[in-house]
């Protein structure tokens, strides 16, 4: 599947990206506010295109002026999210290079995989968290017409052994829309 927007493509990963993944990736201010690693080389980052970003619905975020992934997203459905949905609802999780953080584009992004998720898979609801001062995060919800649910605590993320404060916001198809 592959999803456009104005400036971006969402495609699937390739193991091919992982340079470009490694360069947002190893970036201190990206993966560990999301809750994961930093990636600690290329190889690191190719393992984690086969493992976990070639999960079904998670997309490289390609600027299409360039070609390249800059970012990801993906929408987990049902059992594949943490947060307990039932397979009718989906979460969704990004995150983007820091040179590209301030443009829209995952603004951008989250809306055409909410396009996708309530037109396309006939999603009733999709949901959306982000960690204690993850900022950039929320405003993104906010934005997008995503609101406050509740707050989760002690909740473990990709980096073994931390637990964090998670703040889950979400938006149903008719809320959606209805302001589409």
């Amino acid at each position: 599947m592959i999803l456009e927007t104005e400036r971006l493509v969402l495609r699937p990963w390739e193991e091919a990206d992982a340079e470009d993944l490694y360069s947002y990736a190893r970036h201190p201010e990206v993966g560990p506010i999301a809750g994961w690693a930093v990636h600690t080389d290329v190889e690191n980052s190719r393992e984690i295109i086969r493992g976990i970003l070639s999960a079904p619905e998670t997309y490289a975020v390609v600027l299409k002026e360039t070609g390249r992934p800059v970012g990801s997203i993906g929408l987990m459905l049902g059992k594949a999210s943490n947060i307990g949905i039932p397979e009718t609802e989906g979460e969704i999780g990004c995150w983007i290079g820091v040179p590209y953080w301030g443009r829209g584009l995952i603004p951008e992004a989250v809306r055409e995989l909410m396009r996708h998720g309530f037109e396309e898979l006939n999603l009733e609801r999709i949901w959306y968290g982000y960690f204690d001062g993850n900022i950039k995060s929320k405003r993104v919800q906010e934005k997008c017409g995503f609101h406050y649910h509740h707050t989760a605590e002690n909740v473990p993320c990709a980096i073994e052994g931390m637990l964090r404060t998670e703040h889950i916001t979400c938006i149903s198809k008719d809320e959606w829309l209805s302001e589409s």
